[in-house]
This record gives structure tokens, C-alpha cells and sequence, in this order.
């Protein structure tokens, strides 16, 4: 389908034109190739994850297991063994359960890194996520000490699994990914997404942004890169195009983006402009060099605020300065620290409140026996989760802190008096 937008737009992931039409095209031999696979619907055989195909129907209908939350684990507090869920939650594996266990947080996986431009490694990133804690599991007790909010015990939370993926094939990896988080986005759980590459961002979005609107979604983009670069030739995806992708499909605007991080030397004059043109408003660390992290990030929550109506967090882990998070497809030098990273995520998702959040470019390989890079992540997502559960019950103020965590007001003397 040739477009306005001056290239060939996949059906399925914008929605204007239905499974199995056949169309003429004058496009890119290379890109038209696919053209039949691409505008179908997925194959029964490859199925979504949801329809009965593998493990799901098997633990439900021909069961007769009656939907719910599935505790995997035999005993509490066993953090570093036992099946690896996140934070030891329990599973839920098909839309009946994350509604009949009234979920309010859903963590799943998108194991997948076949467009990534820089070192691969990040379909490892939800594994090498969900098993680096050592964090006492599902049931024990552990509140921020912050804010002394225990979002396990707060809120209702579960791992829905990864994402079906289909290897050699974007596109219908992609469409498979936004239903995915489609059905768990349609229950009313908030999708915790651990990436992968940041390719991915395109259908999660996608997703989210069908339920609540295209236009009403606003997304806070970490990332020491703007991901808005033009088609590579022969390509219609990667993790240097989702955030125009998702601009030019209508999706989210232009002007509901706001990036926080950028610096390098990437991207070129044209996507700057191109950039500006879209209304996205960038803070750059030279930014919060000059005027500070705390007044940047206030910035950036006025303007979350300011133009859409719901918002969804995307967090490439390279805006981390790569001292705290080397394992990632294309690290860059002077980032944010990790402590930066997490106030931020949990003040977000506090004061302002999140639909969607995504974790990407946790590249394991690289994070050498420490795995200092996916514990970043790991507690980017429980600082998320804290998030959640300070708004629900409404501890919304600016830097929010409890009173028993901030010290004493008062300056504490070491030195002795002494009288001569």
C-alpha cells in the first residue's frame, strides 16, 4: 500500500486493509517479497500465543482448569532458584486468568533482537530479567525503602510469558506481538514489557494505543538515541525506527512525545528537523548538564501531563551511562546514573500514572557475571511497580519520600564541645 508517507506501510499494524486482500505495489522488490505473508493474518499454525496453540490450551481446556493465577513455586523466598518468574510472581497464560485473578500489572517478554543494528544479545534480555533478583519472592515481604510502599503486596501482579515470535519473519513476529499485548492491555492489567530490542516499541505501542485511542496516548522515551530514523532500504523495521514509526502511523503523535537522555552523534541534521517538525520535545543531556537532572526531569513530567491523556514509558537502558549498564546493543558514554533512571521511572509512574511501560536493549552477553546491567532493569520495573501502587493509594506528590526514610532535619554535631 503505497501512502502519503512515501513507503510501503504493513497492514496489519496500522489497520487499513484487511487479511488476505491482495494489492498491486510499486515498491521496493526487496520489501514486496513478503507481501502475501505480510498482509495476512497469522497462520493457525503460528497462532498468537492466546488461541489454545502450545502450552496454553493444554493447561485449560482439555483440563477443565478453571481460569486464574497458577503459583509455580513451592515455598516463599526462593529468589535464585525455582522457575523463573518475575519477582517469583505467579503465571497467568491466557486473558481468563488476568481477569479472573482481577490482575492490575501483567510482566511478559519479547525475546527478540533480529533488527537490532549494534550487538545482538537482547531476545536474552526477559530471561537474564526475570532471574537476576535476589529479592525475596511472591508473598515476602518487600517494601521500597523510600517510600515504604510493598507493591507485591499492594497490587495484583502476575508474568504472562513471552511474546510468540516467529523467527525470519518481522512482520508477522510484530503482528503477533501487538495482539499479544492487546489482550492483556483489553483486561484493564497495566503490561510491564521486558525487551528485546527497541524495535519493539512500534507494536507495544500499537497496542496500547488501540485500546485507549490513537492520539490519547503520550509515550516518556529514555534512551540515549531518538529511534525516529527513516527505513534502512530493504527494511521496515528496526530499532532505530519505532518512535517514527508509531508518529507516522497516527498512533502517537509527534507532539505526545517526550525523550529524555539524548547525546552522541546520532541522529543526522534531516531527522532533527524532521524531529522539531513532528512537535517532540527532546531534552538532550547537554540539557540536564547545564540545568540539572531533578529541574529536567520536572520538565518532562509537566509536559507527560501537558498534551495526551495516558501515558506509556519506554525505557531503552543505554540512557544509563554505560558504567551502570554496559550490556546493551549500542552503548554511549555520559548517561544518566542509575539512580537518575529509577527516580524517574517511579516518579512517573506516581505522579502522573502509566498504561504501559517497556524495558529494552538488555544485551546479557555482554553483562559479564555481575548481570549489573539486567538488574538495572530488573528494578527499573519494580520501581514501576512501586509506582502503581503509590498512586493507588494516592501518594501522588512531587518526590514523594516517607517521612521515616528521610532522616533527621536537624544537623548532627560529631565534634565535642570542649571548654578551655
Amino acid at each position: 500500500m503505497s501512502d502519503s508517507r512515501g513507503g510501503w506501510w504493513p497492514p496489519d499494524l496500522d489497520g487499513d486493509e484487511t487479511p488476505h486482500e491482495h494489492h498491486h505495489h510499486d515498491g521496493d522488490p526487496a520489501v514486496l517479497a513478503d507481501l502475501d505473508a505480510l498482509s495476512a493474518d497469522l497462520s493457525p499454525s503460528l497462532g498468537t500465543g492466546l488461541e489454545g496453540h502450545g502450552a496454553v490450551d493444554p493447561y485449560g481446556a482439555r483440563q477443565g482448569r478453571r481460569p486464574g493465577p497458577i503459583f509455580v513455586d513451592r515455598y516463599d523466598g526462593e529468589a535464585s532458584y525455582g522457575i523463573q518468574t518475575f519477582g517469583k510472581l505467579p503465571v497467568c497464560l491466557t486473558p481468563e486468568d488476568l481477569r479472573a485473578g482481577e490482575m492490575e500489572v501483567a510482566v511478559l517478554g519479547v525475546p527478540w533482537d533480529a533488527t537490532t543494528t549494534g550487538r545482538s544479545g537482547a531476545r536474552f534480555g526477559p530471561a537474564a530479567i526475570r532471574s537476576c533478583d535476589y529479592v525475596g519472592g511472591f508473598g515476602y515481604p518487600a517494601p521500597h525503602l523510600g517510600t515504604r510502599v510493598d507493591a507485591f503486596a499492594d497490587l495484583r501482579m502476575c508474568d504472562f510469558g513471552d511474546a510468540p515470535l516467529h523467527l525470519g519473519n518481522v512482520m508477522g513476529s510484530f503482528v503477533g506481538v501487538r495482539k499479544f499485548v492487546g489482550a492483556v492491555v483489553e483486561t484493564g492489567a497495566v503490561p510491564i514489557i521486558l525487551g528485546g530490542d527497541h524495535s519493539i516499541t512500534w507494536p507495544c505501542a500499537m497496542a496500547v494505543a488501540d485500546h485507549h485511542g490513537h492520539g490519547k496516548v503520550g509515550i516518556v522515551h529514555f534512551d540515549a538515541h531518538a529511534d525516529t530514523a527513516p527505513n534502512s532500504p530493504g527494511h521496515l523495521a528496526s530499532h532505530g525506527t519505532p518512535m517514527r514509526k508509531l508518529i507516522e502511523s497516527g498512533a502517537v503523535p509527534g507532539k505526545n512525545f517526550v525523550q529524555v537522555g539524548l547525546r552522541g552523534y546520532w541522529p543526522t541534521p534531516d531527522t532533527l528537523d524532521w524531529m522539531s517538525q513532528q512537535g517532540m520535545r527532546t531534552h538532550f543531556m547537554a540539557e540536564i548538564e547545564e540545568d540539572g537532572f531533578d529541574a529536567v526531569l520536572e520538565r518532562a513530567v509537566d509536559e507527560a501531563l501537558d498534551q495526551a491523556d495516558y501515558l506509556y514509558i519506554s525505557l531503552d537502558i543505554d540512557v544509563a551511562d554505560p558504567a551502570f549498564a554496559p550490556a546493551t546493543g549500542t552503548p554511549e558514554p555520559g548517561g544518566l546514573t542509575s539512580s537518575q533512571v529509577l527516580a524517574a521511572v517511579r516518579r512517573l509512574s506516581a505522579e502522573v500514572g502509566i498504561v504501559a511501560m517497556d524495558v529494552v536493549e538488555v544485551s546479557p552477553p555482554y553483562d559479564g557475571p555481575g548481570a549489573i546491567t539486567a538488574l538495572l532493569a530488573n528494578r527499573a520495573v519494580r520501581e514501576a511497580m512501586t509506582g502503581i501502587a503509590m498512586r493507588k493509594r494516592g501518594l501522588t506528590q512531587t518526590r514523594y519520600v516517607d517521612p521515616r526514610s528521610r532522616g533527621t532535619l536537624e544537623p548532627r554535631s560529631l565534634r565535642r564541645n570542649v571548654s578551655g
